[in-house]
């Protein structure tokens, strides 16, 4: 089954409001490899929403295990 686009990708801004953490933490994240799948539009980075709900539900699974 193909999977529908999101109806908006997110920005690194619309990530670190999300998530409530400081901006520049979101691009730390990109740089160390550690934070949500995003990609690149151009020199745009966007985040699928899907790959962003997927990686929080592992860091809670890690905290369950913990």
């Amino acid at each position: 089954m193909a999977r529908a686009l999101p109806e908006r990708y997110l920005t690194p801004v619309d990530l670190a409001d999300l998530l409530g953490v400081p901006l520049e933490t979101v691009y730390q994240w990109r740089r160390k490899l550690t934070g949500p799948k995003g990609f690149r539009v151009g020199v745009h980075l966007r985040f699928d929403p899907e790959d962003v709900r997927t990686w929080v539900a592992s860091l809670m699974d890690k905290e369950a295990a913990a």
